[in-house]
């Protein structure tokens, strides 16, 4: 059995997750002042590559809040 979660379930942990992994980076940064702007952007990456792979293993089905057509509603 593969986990996986309803789009809208999916659109709001992935708000969640872009929310924290943001204050989480503010936060780092604003304690360290004498971070690399490097280490941000690889720190930044590296949530983002979290996230690209969970979609791409289906874990996540982003229905972007409803914003985009989805591929079954365009061929009704």
């Amino acid at each position: 059995m593969k986990l996986t979660l309803k789009p809208l379930a999916s659109d709001i942990f992935i708000t969640i997750y872009v929310i924290i992994t943001l204050l989480l980076r503010f936060k780092f940064e604003y304690n360290n002042e004498a971070i690399s702007p490097v280490l941000s952007i690889v720190m930044g990456l590296c949530f983002v590559v979290i996230l690209w792979s969970l979609i791409k293993l289906k874990i996540l089905n982003p229905n972007w809040f409803g914003l985009f057509n989805s591929k079954s509603m365009s061929n009704e």
